[in-house]
């Protein structure tokens, strides 16, 4: 590895420590940090399979949890295609739980009780604090009828007519509340803005909001991991009229199809907490910061964290915002509202340098700051006078950048790159950019999605051909491209092409350095043991690039500095 700030083409996917990560993750992988127990008998009452008769006459089924007693009682409820019964269990001394907590590393403990689904809240918890629980299963999954579609209008409905349903119950106080992770937190939003009447506060904790620029195809980049293993599985677990994989085969542009999937974010108007990580770019989190931004509700709120999903979402610390949102939005308790932004901001992967409560995302007092590409593998702050370049085999190698802080920095926000690429042997190139930190000669390693343990502080994605960027949208903060105007490079043709970078929140401290990446493959390596498994995207074809600098081409990192806030006398 040469010296921070040298002219250097960087193979960001070999960095030191893989083996001793690997070596922790297959302990992971036979003893997962995971724990179930069994509720006190009398404690929740329970009734499986009730059913739900939707407005076309199909039957869902769902699993009650409630109190002892009549009640009322406020209602939380989530609804997924993963099978409601589908439970963990307790074998003597040994906890039996879900696959994906092995495939997907754990690096923090996670308890649960054994009524839990999957990525759903435990009921066993929420009875102990006054609420029912409904589990559902969508059309087509489990022991529901019909056939479903995954994030489809039908779907939607669907949710609303399971709401209804929940708050016209007996034992139900009459408001329901929407919870859960990943897609028990996506089957909220479309749901929540068709306006049910009983529907009084949703809490999607880490759930994407554009099927297509979230995970698909993020960038126009292939992801060819998690979304095939996921598109995979939900087919397996649940009878479906669409198989996603294989529209995407057909559908490369986010056309009228895909764009139908999104949710319209503004309809929304009941109280929202979302959590919006930042430990979860490869799927969640650009989704989950697009809703605190854009719902329409008056009352939104979101709980950032850098730390494990699953972990997070049953830690102590998790349930009792969840909790006090709720007892203040579903039963009226004299409850503060939580803070507009919750914000956690790390040194590290593993230090929590500071949580405190922000107004705004991104916030208000953001300085925007311009590092430029600059000769020499350098960052600087204004624009070189004489253009430079330099080339590379973007499959092999990586372009390396790098900025010395001169003082304590906090970024706290989106990042973006403009960068100017040629290409040589084809006529595109997919960027993957990568924000590093580094102590000396010491890289700083972060939690990622999936249970990586070895991310960067952010990343971004970018196909150059389709680099075309939607004008009612688009910031120079955050660029948004439309996916629909394909640009194939010509021969010896310079273009700009905006890349997205991920939320995060870091502090570097003076004399750290921040080191910007430049690749056509993903930045981390493929082996499961060592990588980012299962994410996986589409690489570049080319095998030569070049990234040009200069004051006509001011190739540049724009990053989120928060200036230090005075202490009061």
């Amino acid at each position: 590895m040469a010296p921070v700030g040298t002219p250097v083409l960087d193979r960001p996917w070999r960095r030191p420590g893989g083996l001793r990560y690997a070596a922790g993750r297959a302990r992971n992988f036979l003893r997962p940090p995971v724990t179930v127990w069994e509720p006190t008998p009398g404690t929740v009452v329970s009734e499986r399979n009730a059913e739900v008769v939707t407005r076309d006459g199909t039957v869902l089924r769902v699993n009650v949890y409630r109190p002892p007693g009549d009640g009322p009682f406020p209602v939380l409820m989530s609804a997924h295609p993963y099978r409601k019964d589908t439970l963990p269990r307790r074998r003597g001394r040994r906890s039996i739980v879900a696959a994906q907590y092995r495939l997907m590393n754990q690096p923090a403990p996670v308890e649960h009780s054994t009524l839990t689904g999957w990525e759903a809240p435990d009921p066993a918890w929420w009875v102990e604090q006054g609420y029912a629980v409904v589990n559902a299963d969508l059309r087509g999954a489990g022991t529901s009828d019909g056939v479903g579609s995954l994030l489809s209008d039908q779907e939607a409905e669907d949710v609303y007519d399971l709401v209804e349903w929940a708050g016209a119950q007996a034992w139900s106080a009459g408001k329901v509340g929407l919870v859960g992770v990943s897609y028990l937190a996506m089957s909220q939003y479309k749901a929540a803005a068709l306006g049910p009447p009983s529907l009084a506060a949703i809490c999607p904790w880490e759930g994407m909001t554009d099927i297509y620029r979230d995970l698909m195809c993020p960038g126009g980049v292939y992801e060819k991991g998690f979304a095939t293993i996921w598109t995979a599985a939900s087919s397996r677990v649940a009878r479906l009229s669409v198989n996603m994989g294989r529209e995407r085969s057909h559908r490369p542009l986010r056309d009228d199809w895909w764009q139908s999937y999104a949710p319209d974010l503004a309809r929304i108007t009941v109280p929202m907490l979302v959590c919006a990580s930042f430990s979860d770019n490869n799927l969640h989190s650009r989704g989950s910061f697009r809703a605190f931004e854009r719902v329409g509700s008056a009352d939104r709120f979101a709980y950032t964290h850098r730390g494990p999903k699953w972990a997070t979402f049953y830690s102590a610390g998790a349930r009792q915002a969840q909790k006090d949102f709720f007892d203040r939005y579903l039963c009226g308790d004299p409850v503060a509202p939580p803070p507009p932004v919750r914000l956690e901001v790390r040194e590290n992967g593993d230090d929590v340098l500071e949580v405190r409560n922000e107004q705004e995302w991104p916030l208000a007092r953001t300085e925007w700051r311009s590092l430029y590409l600059a000769p020499g593998g350098h960052l600087t702050d204004s624009v070189p006078e004489r253009p430079g370049h330099i080339g590379f085999n973007p499959r092999r190698r990586a372009a390396a950048f790098t900025y010395t802080v001169p003082e304590d920095l906090e970024l706290t926000g989106p990042m973006a790159a403009r960068l100017w690429v040629e290409v040589d042997g084809g006529d595109d190139i997919t960027l993957f950019v990568g924000i590093e930190k580094w102590r000396g000669d010491r890289w700083i390693p972060f939690a990622g999605s999936y249970g990586y343990g070895r991310d960067r502080v952010t990343t971004g994605w970018q196909r150059a051909s389709l680099r075309a960027l939607d004008p009612a949208r688009s910031t120079e903060e955050q660029p948004v491209h439309t996916f629909l105007d394909p640009q194939p490079l010509r021969p010896g043709e310079c273009v700009g092409v905006d890349v997205a970078l991920g939320p995060s929140s870091t502090v570097f401290r003076a004399g750290e350095a921040l080191r910007l990446l430049v690749a056509g493959r993903w930045l981390t390596p493929h082996n499961p043991l060592t990588g980012q498994f299962p994410a996986r995207y589409r690489h570049s074809t080319a095998t030569r690039s070049y990234l040009r600098w200069g004051a006509d081409r001011p190739a540049r990192l724009l990053v989120p500095a928060i200036p230090h806030r005075r202490q009061a006398p």
